[in-house]
C-alpha cells in the first residue's frame, strides 16, 4: 500500500481545477441567459 506520510495536505496545486470551475460557471451561465431570453421571447411572440 501507499506510504501514508507521503500525502501533505494543502499543497495540491489546483490552479487547472479552478479554471476548469470558472469555465463551467460562464458556460453554464451563458446557457441559463440564453434559456431565460427564449422563454421570453415564447411568452411575449407566441401565436
Amino acid at each position: 500500500m501507499a506510504d501514508q506520510d507521503d500525502y501533505k495536505h494543502g499543497e495540491m496545486d489546483t490552479s487547472e481545477q479552478e479554471k476548469a470551475f470558472a469555465g463551467f460557471m460562464k458556460m453554464s451561465t451563458n446557457v441559463a441567459i440564453v434559456c431565460i431570453v427564449i422563454v421570453i421571447g415564447l411568452a411575449l411572440f407566441a401565436t
